[in-house]
């Protein structure tokens, strides 16, 4: 009786006779011999179906599989090393084979297509082994990140996606009826974990947020995934000692777990391999003045141009690029300006135009990948805060509520999981880094 198994596990199965089901990834026609590459959605195995060896009429429906046909094979595993697929160096000799549907014409086919076809078409490119190894990715960088966070003693707590404010800034709000009441998809669950902070001590929230930001750069989605930790008596200090633990970890995660994956899409796991704990550590002012030197020593003038940073200003593309090309592994910056951070960032004591902020910029040019800060804890100050940048205070009342009932200085960050995904596999655009892409001028499919 054949064992019904996964593709994954054929290196298991040598010798014995299994069935496995999928879908048609390739077919190649020799006369009496089809060499068909299955897929199953765990790996890519090579069937080889030899007229000989099989029922006439199955071994007609092998000559005829179109890509992406569904089937149910079964057969004898043999190892071979020249055998192709994912794991590879296996392949079964086929003795049946069961058709679940004949594919009409596949539209994605082995040649070059437009971005625009394709992501027309995302609910099929989803199946080609480029993607399917970026989505293998994503899910064990989901999976490392919370198994971290559970181990050292955090709680996930759930946040809305309706919310009656801003979490960040105003203008990149999308606005919804509520019940004829304006409300606000969320841009963050911050504000709610720092709430949840109060009852558990240490918490994180983790799901979509929406930002209506008219961006068209390699970097940006209106619709993304985030991570939120939010910790009680956490100094800035605290956070970065605990962000790089975190993130080495799920980096070292991904490349334990995935050499396949990243091989398919060509990574060059050297620069990951070197992410380890501890990350070296600048203030924004030590930015700034690493960058206008860099300007100043460039001949060339569209170059200086783009470095050009006066204090004061936030960083853009250019700048974040510039300063990680200086380390090998990502950098924290901190102490940013007060002007260009949220509302609720503690100042930096004896400079209130400075607050206790920090960003951690990714090497190759993939920017910042994490935004926390130490809170502002006194009543005072964030009712001064709220009031001079002008938010509706009614909206706030919950939050400045907090700061009366056994207020602390506390700290968290936000990471983007998929510009963390763009940095981790090499991508050249954020689009690959989700299943179905929201973007400027797509909400389709």
């Amino acid at each position: 009786m054949p064992t019904l198994i996964s593709i994954d596990q054929i290196a298991d199965y040598e010798g014995q006779e299994v069935t496995v089901r999928g879908w048609v990834y390739d077919r190649t026609d020799k006369g009496r011999l089809q060499f068909i590459k299955l897929r199953d959605g765990t790996g890519i195995v090579q069937c080889v179906a030899f007229k000989k060896e099989m029922d006439p009429e199955a071994f007609e429906v092998a000559g005829k599989l179109t890509q992406e046909s569904s089937v149910v094979i079964t057969g004898t595993v043999r190892k071979d090393e020249r055998a192709p697929g994912y794991p590879g160096g296996y392949e079964i000799g086929a003795k049946t084979l069961d058709l679940v549907q004949m594919a009409e014409e596949y539209p994605i086919t082995p040649k070059d297509h437009g971005v625009e076809f394709l992501m027309d078409n995302r609910h099929l490119w989803v199946r080609s082994n480029r993607q399917w190894a970026i989505l293998r990715i994503r899910a064990t960088i989901v999976n490392a990140m919370r198994n971290w966070l559970d181990d050292h003693g955090y709680l996930l707590v759930d946040t809305p996606i309706i919310t009656p404010a801003a979490g960040e800034e105003t203008t990149t709000l999308f606005q919804i009826d509520y019940f004829g009441e304006p409300a606000y998809l969320a841009q963050t669950g911050q504000l709610y974990n720092e709430a949840n902070m109060g009852a558990f001590g240490k918490v994180y929230c983790f799901g979509p947020t929406f930002r209506a930001e008219k961006s068209k750069t390699r970097r940006h989605l209106m619709e993304f995934w985030m991570l939120e930790p939010e910790m009680a008596f956490f100094s800035l200090e605290d956070l970065m000692d605990m962000e790089q633990e975190f993130v080495s970890h799920v980096v070292q995660r991904v490349l334990e777990k995935h050499r396949l994956e990243l091989e398919i899409i060509e990574r060059d796991t050297s620069k990951l391999e070197n992410v380890l704990s501890p990350f070296p550590r600048i203030s924004y002012d030590d930015a700034v003045a690493r960058l206008q030197k860099l300007a100043d020593e460039t001949e060339d003038p569209e170059q200086k141009a783009l470095l050009q940073m006066d204090w004061g200003g936030d960083f853009g593309s250019p700048h974040e690029t510039a300063i990680a090309e200086m380390f090998e592994r990502p950098v924290f910056v901190y102490h940013y300006p007060t002007a260009v951070k949220a509302f609720y960032m503690q100042p930096v004591d004896g400079r209130p135009e400075v607050c206790r902020s920090v960003d951690l910029l990714a090497p190759e040019g993939y920017g910042e990948i994490t935004g926390g800060s130490e809170r502002i804890f006194d009543r005072d100050l964030l009712e001064a805060r709220v009031a001079k940048i002008g938010l509706q205070r009614e909206a706030y009342a919950w939050y400045l509520d907090l700061r009366r009932f056994g207020s602390v200085p506390h700290a968290g960050f936000g990471i983007g999981l998929e510009r963390t995904v763009s940095w981790m596999c090499g991508l050249p655009h954020i689009r690959e880094t989700i299943p179905y892409a929201r973007m400027l001028s797509r909400n389709y499919p």
